[in-house]
């Protein structure tokens, strides 16, 4: 077997890696875990690109603190 980018796992290692996590959450719950991480990764790379003027964090905290 060839191993993979993560410093010797091998594919039949990556497979049982899946089928675990498979059978931990489900067919149905994993889509909706990777579009959350998805939306998360993107609303990172969003907040990394535009910088927050101090004006627009205030009013963020203040939203905030009213929920």
């Amino acid at each position: 077997m060839t191993t993979l980018f993560l410093g010797g796992i091998g594919t039949g290692e990556l497979l049982l890696i899946i089928l675990l996590i498979l059978l931990l959450f489900g067919g149905k719950k994993l889509p909706e875990m990777m579009r959350g991480m998805g939306r998360g990764v993107k609303e990172f790379k969003d907040a990394m690109e535009k910088p927050i003027s101090d004006d627009e964090k205030k009013e963020e905290e203040s939203s905030l603190n009213e929920e």
